[in-house]
């Protein structure tokens, strides 16, 4: 059995807490955990993330990207006529069907996805409204004060 210890990656991520919460508890005492395919999650930027996936065997046909709501979905298939062509004598790349599921944080949308060498990469961005971010509040004067000081003037 695996232990994964994800508490380093809580402080240096913005966005995925609640992901990194749900794959703490998926990998902790559950040894049926699915592990394939490996993945690979990295902040490229302030408010930007890349999920990195090995999906060697698979063409951008047989993939499946979805998202909805706070969930992120990905899922494979390969074909029969695909799998039954030919013979193999060793099969050592699994082609293999999965489901991968990801629970994207509250403003994290998918930016988009690309195939290239055997691995999928999904970009993230996490993108808050305008009402929703911080802003200054300027410091003004107390009424009293500026009543006192016109009182003065005049």
């Amino acid at each position: 059995m695996r232990h994964f210890d994800l508490s380093p990656l809580y402080r240096s991520t913005v966005g995925f807490d609640r992901m990194f919460s749900v794959l703490d508890q998926m990998t902790s005492g559950e040894s049926n955990a699915p592990s394939y395919p490996p993945y690979n999650i990295e902040r490229t930027g302030e408010n930007a993330y890349r999920i990195t996936m090995a999906v060697a065997g698979f063409s951008d046909k047989d993939i499946s990207i979805e998202s909805r709501e706070n969930t992120l979905t990905i899922k494979a298939e390969k074909s029969e006529e695909q799998n039954s062509s030919n013979e193999f004598l060793y099969r050592g790349i699994a082609a293999r069907a999965f489901e991968r599921r990801f629970q994207l944080a509250d403003h994290v949308e998918v930016k988009g996805a690309s195939l290239e060498n055997g691995l999928l990469h999904i970009d993230l961005l996490r993108q808050i409204p305008e009402a929703m971010k911080p802003r200054q509040i300027p410091i003004g004067k107390a009424a009293n004060e500026a009543t006192a000081i016109e009182t003065a003037a005049a």
